[in-house]
């Protein structure tokens, strides 16, 4: 009996590698949204230093913020950095002490094959960290783009992982002591377009593998109108980021 194919949800690597590209070079700009990436560093950081787990070698997939940079490599730890790597393929040079995922894994076709293939490149007893934006982000943005097309509202936004079904693809893909935990980030906005800018600005656009078209004017003018409508007495609109992380290690015994 062969295993069913795996349904492309999601635009090939290639495409979304160079979305991710493209991110790096809009981060480096001054006024360049790198908030999310920030918080899931900081987070991961805090993560570390609570299970007092400082590798030798560790691996950053998808973002490389200098902070996390610098904690890994405290104590001479090797850290090897691939803003675009592939999850869902082996990783190259492994094993690896810890792996730390920024993003990724909300946009790939074979989530529970990427938990597979990180748990492969761990050593013993090695860690990993995910994070990524989940299901419960952006209602405020959803709601202006069903506005926008009431009719017939196309995807504007690719669907996104629920956390509730999280711990049963990492008990699927044989972590082990596998949590799974969310918080949420609140940001207000000024404009839609302003919340779009931000979003692409770090690599979080539409990653389905066929995007609709861009909106009309008469949509995009519906949209914008639908978020203002959302706006708090000084004018600015509330949206917020539901941010899913999974924990798990490789048992000792290298299973």
């Amino acid at each position: 009996m062969t295993a069913a194919a795996v349904p492309t949800i999601f635009a090939e690597h290639r495409r979304v590698a160079r979305a991710l590209r493209s991110s790096a070079r809009l981060r480096s700009r001054a006024d360049a949204a790198h908030f999310l990436v920030d918080e899931m560093a900081e987070d991961m950081i805090e993560r570390l230093s609570f299970v007092r787990h400082a590798p030798a070698r560790a691996l950053l997939i998808g973002g490389a913020p200098a902070m996390l940079e610098a904690h890994l490599r405290q104590g001479g730890g090797e850290v090897a950095v691939d803003l675009t790597g592939n999850p869902a393929e082996p990783l190259a040079g492994s094993p690896f002490d810890f792996i730390g995922v920024i993003g990724q894994l909300d946009a790939v076709n074979d989530l529970p094959g990427a938990l597979i293939h990180l748990r492969h490149a761990l050593t013993p007893g090695g860690l990993v960290i995910a994070s990524f934006i989940g299901g419960q982000s952006l209602p405020a943005l959803r709601a202006a783009m069903l506005a926008a097309e009431p009719d017939r509202p196309a995807a504007r936004l690719h669907p996104m992982v629920d956390a509730r079904a999280a711990p049963g693809l990492l008990q699927r893909a044989g972590w082990k002591d596998p949590v799974v935990d969310t918080h949420t980030l609140s940001v207000r906005y000024s404009s839609l377009d302003r919340l779009v800018s931000d979003l692409r600005d770090q690599g979080l656009g539409n990653a389905l593998a066929k995007p609709a078209a861009p909106l009309g004017r008469a949509a995009l003018a519906r949209a914008r109108a639908a978020f203002a409508a959302r706006a708090e007495p000084d004018g600015k609109t509330p949206d917020i980021f539901e941010i899913v992380t999974l924990t798990g290690r490789r048992s000792l015994a290298g299973t």
